[in-house]
């Protein structure tokens, strides 16, 4: 695979030595006989998993509040202390593309996870002894604090951006590192608990998200400001420690080198020999293979056969002379690498519509509450307190699927498979129409009871938060698993960070469909159907265009996860 490397050149046939396995989802088809083989330490994965408990509620500690810090303590303008947020936001989710190329390429995960800690512990150090300082009383905007404020605003904007680069590496490596705990893919435990590690890993997000929602953000507002962010500084100074501790028994990964160079040899290479013919015997393409060690390839695939062009040998004597150039010549790895990136494309691409509609939990699903009646009993009940109830479901929809849906399909379908990982994100996806459809359908009903002249109870919002809770439960955790699993070993990181990122990108698109939506109704008939006063709009409209949206999503889906090709692995 390397210029003038040491590994030994030759075209690969089907032979003795090797032997392949098509990566599907944990346990999807029957693994025959278990193998007696030693399993991974369980104590790194869980150590792992603490590390992101802490790691969420530091994050959540600064994020949940950052808005109010911004207007009440540095005195900024509503606007600006809005666009502030959402630009600190956006690097905090973007950075981990960086943090992931980084990872793969030179440092690894461990040692990107690490320095990640320490910028983020410095960062939230800079934060707690900003909000020690003394600040002004007056109303400002960020850029006027600066002048009346200047050394507080200056280390707090410092550790607040340093803090995101911190984040965003730790959120590309952590995810990634905690799965190759479990590195021994012919141990039945392994594989059920590596299957368990992404649902719990995002129980452990969520934990963080309600802890530093109540306690932190209590702090933060009833106690000191100061003490509140030294709470969120003390969860990653824990976290940092426990990573040092662990260090004996993690299982560390070498980075690969550079998985985007390899990508554009094989583009290069392809252009370069289009003029040659791809032989009809794919065991005639190049391949590399070591005399010494045992190597893991992937086997060739027949779609995309324009790429098969960067591994046609044209001169076999440099090949066997150890002269090759990358960029002329590719391995049929490298080639299978770049199409897995294309296959999986189309499916990321459904996650941004699919993340679209579940973002509609944090923003349109609040507002609709707020305008109901939030009374139950005597207790008076926050529209947004109603997330709490999607969490807790969220953790039984996970309950349910490891311990009644896995053992009833394993049951049910004679050979022993359960449902594979590509079926399960589909069922996510089709969940989330039945969400989307609840709500219009309970908005059509609010609206009808405010005409009536009574408000509807916000109850009626708790069967839509459970259903996308589900749709959450199997799209969003097993599209993490997904992408880990089918991504090659040089891309680990940078694939786990693009699944990631389709959260950002719905949340941006939502934020565009509706601002569009809100734009040409009110344009059409004023006042539209998303005025500042829902009782005169039509929200439920716009609830059925998501319907619709998430209707054409779920086909575009199927159709792509049908013709979707898993990667095949072959040990030599």
């Amino acid at each position: 695979m390397e210029e003038g490397g040491e590994h030994t050149s030759l075209l690969v046939k089907a032979d003795a030595s090797c032997h392949g396995k098509e990566t599907q989802s944990l346990l999807e088809a029957n693994l025959g006989p278990q193998l007696k083989s030693k399993c991974s330490d369980w104590r790194a994965p869980a150590l792992i998993l603490g590390l992101e408990c802490f790691e969420s509620m530091a994050f959540n500690g600064i994020a949940t509040n950052l808005v109010v810090y911004l207007r009440s303590v540095l005195h900024g303008g509503i606007a600006s202390s809005a666009s502030t947020v959402s630009l600190w936001y956006g690097t905090s989710f973007f950075v981990p593309m960086l943090g992931a190329a980084i990872a793969d390429t030179c440092l690894g995960n461990y040692k990107t996870i690490l320095i990640s800690l320490i910028m983020y512990l410095i960062g939230m150090v800079l934060i707690t002894v900003a909000t020690f300082l003394p600040s002004t009383s007056i109303l400002c905007d960020v850029s006027s604090c600066l002048s009346s404020n200047g050394t507080q605003t200056v280390i707090f904007f410092a550790g607040l951006y340093l803090t995101a680069v911190g984040c965003g590496g730790v959120r590309s490596a952590l995810l990634p590192f905690g799965a190759n705990q479990f590195n021994n893919e012919n141990n039945l435990v392994d594989i059920k608990r590596r299957r368990n590690f992404f649902s719990s890993f995002y129980i452990c997000v969520i934990f963080g998200v309600i802890t530093s929602g109540t306690i932190i953000v209590w702090v933060q507002e009833n106690v000191s400001w100061a003490i509140g962010y030294g709470v969120a500084t003390t969860c990653i100074g824990l976290a940092l420690i426990g990573f040092l501790m662990g260090t004996p028994i993690f299982q560390q990964d070498e980075p690969c080198g550079s998985p985007v160079k390899s990508i554009f040899q094989v583009i290069v290479a392809s252009f370069r020999n289009m003029t040659l013919e791809v032989p009809a015997d794919s065991s005639l393409l190049y391949e590399v293979r070591s005399n010494h060690i045992q190597r893991t390839i992937l086997a060739h695939s027949d779609d995309f056969r324009f790429l098969d062009k960067a591994a046609v040998i044209s001169d076999p004597s440099l090949v066997y002379g150890g002269c090759r150039s990358s960029w002329s010549l590719c391995t049929v790895t490298e080639v299978e690498e770049l199409k897995i990136l294309i296959r999986l494309l189309p499916i990321w691409v459904t996650g941004i519509f699919f993340a679209a509609a579940i973002s509609q939990m944090h923003t349109t699903f609040i507002q609709q509450g707020a305008v109901m009646n939030t009374k139950i009993g005597s207790l008076s009940i926050p529209p947004a307190s109603l997330y709490s109830f999607e969490v807790i479901c969220v953790t039984l929809w996970v309950l349910s699927m490891n311990k009644v849906l896995v053992p009833a399909t394993r049951t049910y379908f004679a050979n022993g498979a359960e449902l594979t990982q590509l079926q399960r994100i589909g069922i996510g996806r089709f969940l989330m129409i039945f969400a989307m459809a609840m709500a219009a359908l309970l908005e059509t009903k609010r609206l009808q009871s405010v005409q009536e002249g009574e408000l509807l109870s916000i109850v009626w919002q708790l069967p839509q938060y459970f259903v996308i809770a589900g749709a959450e439960c199997f799209a969003v955790i097993t599209q993490l698993e997904f992408f880990h699993g089918q991504a090659p070993d040089s891309m680990k990181s940078i694939l786990t960070a693009f699944a990631l990122l389709t959260t950002a990108l719905g949340n941006y698109l939502s934020s565009a469909i509706i601002t569009l939506i809100a734009w040409v109704t009110r344009v059409w008939h004023s006042p539209g159907w998303i005025p500042d006063d829902l009782n005169k709009g039509h929200l439920d409209y716009y609830y059925w265009c998501l319907t619709a949206l998430s209707l054409v999503n779920f086909v575009v889906y199927l159709y792509f996860a049908s013709k979707y090709k898993l990667k095949k692995v072959v040990i030599c």
